[in-house]
């Protein structure tokens, strides 16, 4: 499905955010789900499909709860890479202020929501990534 996706996108040449924006959704969230992470809600599915000319079946498989599955441990790709390395050397602080401000517990990743900017810089454009996940407290029973 996802090569499917691909291979779609490259020949009907939208940008992740013009399709994001042509079927009302954020572009993290509609990509992740075109790759398998997450499943679409059914108006959105019919949206995607329309928009990039996918076959009938894509609806089926784009609705579908997703296995999430990682093939690598720590991925190659430098791009991915330096976000394992961000989580390595971060994770740990992000953890004890996340636990300072709120108490024991996690940020979801259902309940989630992230963007995508550019920022202009005199030493050189930056990424600006946000993510926002409801805090979940760890429950005793």
């Amino acid at each position: 499905m996802t090569a499917l996706i691909l291979a779609a996108r490259k020949t009907r040449g939208p940008s992740w955010e013009g399709i994001a924006q042509r079927i009302g959704m954020s572009p993290v969230f509609m990509h992740s789900a075109c790759m398998g992470m997450n499943a679409l809600p059914a108006d959105k599915v019919q949206a995607l499909v329309a928009a990039l000319d996918l076959p009938a079946y894509a609806a089926d498989l784009l609705s579908e709860p997703p296995t999430k599955i990682w093939s690598q441990a720590v991925p190659t790709d430098p791009c991915l890479y330096r976000l394992y390395e961000i989580v390595g050397i971060y994770g740990p602080t992000i953890k004890a202020l996340i636990e300072e401000k709120f108490g024991t517990g996690i940020m979801s990743a259902i309940d989630f929501e992230m963007s995508v900017t550019r920022e202009t810089n005199p030493k050189g454009n930056r990424v600006k990534l946000e993510m926002s996940g409801k805090y979940l407290a760890y429950d005793a029973w």
